[in-house]
């Protein structure tokens, strides 16, 4: 039977980065135009604010986390189906990723941990996009606690898999863009950390601006994905299927009672 080929997956990796950047920057400027959040160009923070003030002015509430842009109607209402659909996309990608690596290179339990992390993750975006932080602080933070290390994991151990899949030079170079996202995901991450437990005006704006890096690197990490999803075929779909059955086929082929008749057809070979 041959194989179908079927190349028009390579825009769903593609698709997850321009959505969900684009959404997320049209949700900041939602929330900015609504005087929600103080620009990310803004470096000076007061303790309070007079109502009567013409001139911007910023206090903690108005710092610009990812979280704040989408704190308040109308733009929480974009943030929450922005989060809903990236994190379905990111469930599908995910998918599709463990069944390629499966067909090119079998089963392996890197792939698979790496597949659970990402669907963890989705879970978590989607806990962040319908919990807001201000109405919901706990099951907002439970949610980011669990989308950002799992996200993290998740480009990590797909860097590792792509070095062991690499059978061409373009693979290498493939790893090698994955390796520098990953690591540098990593110092921007422990940087967003450390700011964000801090007190101080210019350490939470720090911390705000990490967390948008970071989130833009894991979707580029994403898009990357674009390399291998253009060889996608008939073939990448059986194999979840295969691998469902694959422990009984294997149960079944190495089953004992098949070894006496083995035996005894080798002795009447013998004979004869």
């Amino acid at each position: 039977m041959p194989i179908s080929k079927m190349p028009g997956w390579v825009i769903l990796p593609i698709t997850l980065p321009a959505f969900t950047i684009t959404g997320m920057w049209i949700v900041y400027a939602m929330a900015l135009s609504n005087n929600h959040i103080c620009p990310v160009s803004n470096w000076v923070y007061n303790h309070t604010c007079d109502p009567m003030e013409d001139e911007l002015c910023c206090t903690m509430d108005h710092i610009p986390l990812v979280s704040k842009c989408g704190n308040l109607p109308p733009e929480s209402c974009f943030f929450s189906l922005i989060c809903s659909l990236g994190s379905f996309m990111v469930m599908l990608i995910g998918l599709l990723r463990y069944a390629h690596v499966i067909e090119r290179y079998g089963p392996s339990l890197l792939n698979t941990v790496a597949f659970v992390l990402g669907w963890i993750c989705a879970a978590g975006l989607t806990m962040v996009g319908s919990f807001q932080v201000d109405h919901a602080k706990v099951l907002h933070y439970i949610g980011a606690g669990i989308a950002f290390p799992t996200s993290m994991l998740f480009i990590f151990f797909q860097s590792i898999l792509t070095y062991r899949m690499a059978h061409a030079q373009w693979y290498c170079w493939t790893g090698h863009i994955r390796c520098l996202l990953t690591l540098f995901g990593l110092i921007i991450l422990v940087l967003s950390g450390v700011f964000f437990i801090q007190e101080g005006f210019i350490l939470q704006h720090l911390a705000a601006l990490c967390e948008w890096v970071f989130i833009i690197n894991v979707l580029i990490f994403y898009g990357t994905f674009a390399f291998e999803f253009g060889a996608i075929s008939t073939d990448t779909f059986l194999v979840l299927l295969k691998a469902s059955r694959a422990p009984k086929s294997y149960k079944a082929g190495t089953s004992t009672p098949t070894t006496p008749h083995a035996h005894s057809t080798s002795e009447n070979m013998a004979m004869i």
